[in-house]
């Protein structure tokens, strides 16, 4: 398949290559750990390694602040549990009720044995996406931390970061950032504005695999941490074989509990080279011209936009309601049965272009759209 009309960029990321290069490195790994030598853990963790240096790079973060977790949710609990003890007990942790539920999940589950108060800031009547400013109401200085959804993954709104990470110092709040649905799409530094941690996945606009999450702590805050699942590597020497002298490692790797699991990282990391290698502005400014075209097209087609107009308010992706007649399974299957690739939640349509995406593609998505509402 061209990948002409492909538009899942925030679900699953490709790239021109993907299988070629992701069987590449499977059969690399497989002659590596299949040799009867002493070099296996070498290779593997030094690609784990190299994996982890590209989430830096992309995230602009210092060294030994980032690493790896199976996904977000994993990711967010061990930050959450790891926090001084004490820190959110008779507090709150805030977030919007457009976030990833599964992190929405964990908090309420969390809630009452850390002691904190779950705020969830409600959408308005009618709307698709948490406004900034009801946010912002609700960021009070008992909040001992906020989990920012930087872009939404059903309306594609994007928070003004810089406002929001502003408000929550002044409010002595720990900040978090699920950077998840822009992350190598939208430019993003840890550091401007500076965040306390942030969450992602490598599966969207990285092209990556399942179970290439990633974490990143401030060098601030990681010392104050001590994570509850401790291993090993955990330490700074993870051959230390005294079972009565354990100490967490000074830097994020005290967040490394046993052997770590380095094979998603390592299928990843062919997608994270392609990459780095990628002019950015260009495939930004590419996302931007046909998410243009769909949102114009939409509004000749009268479907509800639920994506912001304004391109600093959004990602990467365009979503649409589509009319109650046409059941959104229908349209997607429809879609699929002409070789054009899109998802839905609820009525909401789901249109993320990306890389390979072209605009003859998009054109015979907006043509079969017409065609289905006629």
């Amino acid at each position: 398949m061209s990948g002409e009309s492909y538009f899942l960029y925030h679900s699953i990321g490709q790239y021109p290559g993907k299988a070629r290069d992701l069987a590449g490195a499977m059969a690399e790994f497989a002659v590596s750990w299949g040799t009867p030598d002493d070099g296996q853990w070498a290779y593997a963790l030094g690609k784990r390694q190299n994996f982890i240096d590209r989430w830096r790079a992309i995230l602009h973060a210092p060294q030994n602040s980032m690493t790896t977790f199976e996904n977000v949710t994993q990711a967010f609990h061990a930050a959450l549990t790891a926090l001084p003890p004490g820190h959110l007990r008779g507090r709150k942790v805030l977030v919007g009720a457009d976030c990833f539920p599964s992190n929405h999940f964990l908090l309420t589950g969390m809630a009452e044995r850390l002691g904190f108060t779950l705020k969830t800031v409600a959408l308005r009547q009618g709307a698709a996406h948490v406004e900034d400013e009801d946010f912002l109401a609700d960021w009070t200085p008992d909040v001992g931390l906020a989990l920012l959804t930087w872009v939404s993954s059903t309306t594609s709104h994007r928070i003004d970061l810089r406002a929001m990470v502003a408000h929550g110092r002044r409010m002595g709040s720990l900040i978090g950032v699920d950077i998840t649905q822009a992350a190598g799409l939208l430019p993003f530094d840890v550091m401007s504005p500076e965040v306390d941690l942030a969450v992602s996945t490598s599966l969207k606009w990285m092209c990556g695999t399942p179970g290439a999450g990633i974490l990143y702590l401030s060098p601030r805050l990681i010392g104050h941490c001590e994570p509850e699942l401790r291993g090993w590597f955990s330490q700074s020497n993870p051959f230390n074989w005294d079972i009565d002298r354990f100490a967490y490692a000074p830097d994020i790797r005290r967040f490394d509990n046993g052997t770590p699991g380095t094979m998603a990282a390592l299928a990843s990391l062919p997608a994270l080279d392609w990459h780095a290698a990628q002019d950015q502005a260009a495939i930004l400014a590419h996302n931007r011209a046909l998410t243009a075209r769909l949102i114009e097209a939409a509004d000749d087609m009268g479907l509800a936009l639920l994506t912001p107009r304004a391109e600093e308010k959004r990602g990467g992706s365009v979503m649409l309601r589509l009319p109650d007649h046409l059941t959104a399974p229908e349209v997607v299957s429809a879609l699929r049965a002409q070789g054009i690739t899109t998802d839905a939640r609820g009525q909401t349509l789901r249109l993320s272009p990306g890389i390979m995406t072209t605009g003859a593609g998009t054109d015979r998505l907006l043509a079969a759209l017409r065609a289905l509402l006629r």
